[in-house]
């Protein structure tokens, strides 16, 4: 094993079932309570033809991707899931005597990365949980090859405007890779659109990358995908598997894309409820819990009274949910709740209250 393997932490995926072995909700992925678009389901159950390889180069989905955000399709390249794109990133750009820069309480996915190729992962100091620029800019050094940021962030919420991811960008040596993962900006609202597309399509060092894992439901298909300068994605075609995204995961993919009512309702459902439960959290404040101000369809709870993190994950799982606790990432006094429906949201909520009553 290479030494630098040797120094990766597998990455641990949200918990659904309790310590018991019972199976829980499962409020610790970010998935979509409202599951997937009909039409999507629809396009799974299409031509199924599973002896058939899938199209390699995803033409048809990277045409309709295309079509959807006014990029031209050479500049598209899909992956297994935005996190094989990650990798593929620093891969391709990073290696042994490198540096790879992200924001302290970051995607777990970028320290992997980062090791994964032999290069240094190098955190940098947050801003009240979220990135901070100043510090990411001082940080850069003539070793810096790729900086990841996530906009919004994964496991915080947090969110940086349009004038401040071009600040970032604006402050990077040209010869730095910068990679955008926009994972939940689907969760934003279109004035709140952070402007990482046209610095993708007028730079030749920005890469962007997306999911149909969260907004669109389609996470058991593992679908992602890249834009950039075609320069970029040339890379990222050389190193990326040959047959990385299924049939009908595609085909699940175009129809997603297109049925924009689906996500206009999982946009709005999602707000509605992380308002209602960020206002609980805010009620609870003169017993130390506060809610990290989210942009993502998650609400990450600090515990910061005489309520414990643990407490409440244990009560919450009792209840019958999973929730996120990350104390490997730094935040043994948080909790990452995905957002649910209104139901689960109450259920949620109620374990709490009765919690901060008991420890009053």
């Amino acid at each position: 094993m290479k030494p630098w393997i040797a120094g990766i932490h597998a990455y641990v995926p949200g918990k659904s079932t309790g310590a018991d072995g019972r199976r829980l909700t499962k409020l610790s992925a970010n998935e979509n309570p409202l599951g997937c678009s009909a039409a999507a389901l629809a396009a799974l159950a299409r031509d199924h033809a599973p002896a058939e390889y899938p199209d390699p180069d995803a033409i048809a989905l990277r045409g309709a991707l295309g079509r959807e955000h006014g990029i031209d399709p050479a500049r598209i390249v899909c992956g297994t899931g935005s996190d094989e794109l990650l990798n593929l990133a620093a891969q391709g750009f990073a290696g042994p005597g490198d540096e790879v820069l992200f924001s302290r309480y970051s995607f777990a996915v970028y320290d992997i990365a980062a090791r994964r190729c032999g290069a240094t992962p190098v955190e940098v100091g947050d801003a009240d949980f979220g990135a901070d620029v100043d510090e990411m800019l001082a940080a850069v050094t003539d070793r810096t090859r790729v900086v990841f940021l996530a906009n919004p962030n994964n496991p915080t919420g947090t969110y940086l405007p349009r004038s401040e991811i071009g600040r970032l960008h604006a402050g990077l040596p040209t010869d730095v890779l910068f990679v955008l993962d926009q994972a939940y900006a689907e969760y934003l609202e279109p004035e709140e659109a952070d402007g990482g597309f046209a610095l993708a399509a007028n730079a030749a060092n920005v890469l962007v990358t997306r999911t149909f894992s969260k907004i669109y439901g389609l996470a058991g298909e593992r679908i992602g995908w890249a834009t950039g300068a075609p320069e970029l994605i040339d890379v990222l075609n050389r190193i990326r598997g040959p047959f990385n995204v299924t049939a009908g995961g595609q085909r699940a993919a175009i129809a997603a894309v297109n049925d924009h009512g689906f996500v206009t309702r999982s946009r709005e459902a999602n707000r509605e409820e992380r308002k209602r439960f960020t206002q609980v959290i805010e009620a609870l404040g003169n017993h130390g819990l506060r809610a990290v101000p989210s942009k993502a369809n998650f609400v990450l709870v600090l515990f910061e009274g005489a309520l414990q993190a643990e407490t409440a994950l244990k009560a919450i799982a009792e209840a019958g949910y999973a929730v996120r606790h990350l104390p490997g990432q730094g935040l043994p006094q948080a909790l990452r709740i995905t957002i649910g429906t209104a139901s689960q949201m109450d259920d949620i909520a109620g374990v709490l209250q009765r919690l901060c009553g008991n420890a009053a």
